[in-house]
């Protein structure tokens, strides 16, 4: 284990070591080989060990997700009247996609692209829970926007820890003039101290993005984590090319907006 940075991940019962991660065992292997997704195991059995993925490796699979799964399915939607969220549910081993899924408005208004996704992992991707990964130990989510109040609830409620976004707030809000989950936290959920001053107010974060439940962080931040001064040029600019490819998308959208395509939801 010398050459593999790991990290530890606390023993579950059922999940880990379990037929997902072993092939079947033969004469020539009456132990089995570990697949694609394989989890080793610590020499008393006490706790699996994964891989630990560099940012680098984050902003590479990331990426790449969002480009060749998540911007087709979003070019579909946005045509049918759906807003630009995407989501994807990653292999934490692999960082290979289990589930991908856009906005789906059109016919839900709770259908958001991240609300979506994990409907999917439950039900289509993976709907036998002997066999599905486990939300906290297996998977890595994806949201292409950080995810509104409706959203962190359901990847809080489904298990998920580890939640990496490319577009923030602000950028849902000024680039893509949808202004609606900075909105709802502040209206909804905001609550004002006793004594406290609007500009205090106003400074305080919506949510915490490090808590008992999962940790969110956005690509930028990744970028940053790169020590080395010409990598982290190098993806930035990739991130900031991803970034432009929504702006196609985001402008279908709104002249479907405009021209009065159908939807369900009713914050357009």
């Amino acid at each position: 284990m010398s050459d593999i940075e790991c990290k530890r991940i606390e023993k579950a019962p059922s999940k880990v070591g379990g037929r997902r991660y072993q092939q079947p065992a033969t004469s020539d292997d009456p132990a089995g080989s570990p697949d694609k997704d394989a989890i080793l195991r610590s020499p008393d059995n006490s706790f699996a060990i994964m891989p630990s993925h560099t940012s680098k490796d984050l902003l590479a699979a990331l990426l790449k997700t969002t480009e060749a799964d998540i911007i087709p399915l979003t070019r579909e939607g946005v045509t049918s009247g759906s807003k630009v969220f995407g989501a994807a549910i990653l292999s934490a081993a692999s960082l290979a996609p289990y589930t991908v899924a856009t906005n789906d408005e059109r016919t839900s208004p709770l259908l958001h692209g991240e609300i979506n996704c994990i409907q999917k992992f439950y039900t289509v991707s993976h709907p036998d829970p002997a066999s599905r990964p486990s939300p906290g130990d297996d998977c890595v989510f994806f949201a292409t926007h950080e995810p509104c109040s409706l959203c962190l609830s359901g990847i809080t409620w489904s298990g998920f820890k580890e939640l990496y976004f490319l577009f923030t707030y602000e950028d849902s809000r000024d680039r893509f003039a949808i202004p609606y989950d900075l909105e709802i936290l502040e209206e909804v959920f905001r609550v004002k101290a006793e004594g406290e001053t609007e500009a205090a107010l106003s400074r305080r974060a919506l949510y915490n993005r490090s808590n008992k439940f999962f940790e969110a962080r956005s690509l930028g931040d990744l970028v940053e984590d790169l020590e080395d001064a010409a990598e982290r040029e190098h993806w930035a600019a990739e991130v900031e090319r991803v970034k432009g490819l929504y702006d196609g998308l985001s402008k279908t959208y709104q002249e479907g907006k405009k021209s009065g395509a159908a939807t369900s939801s009713t914050w357009k």
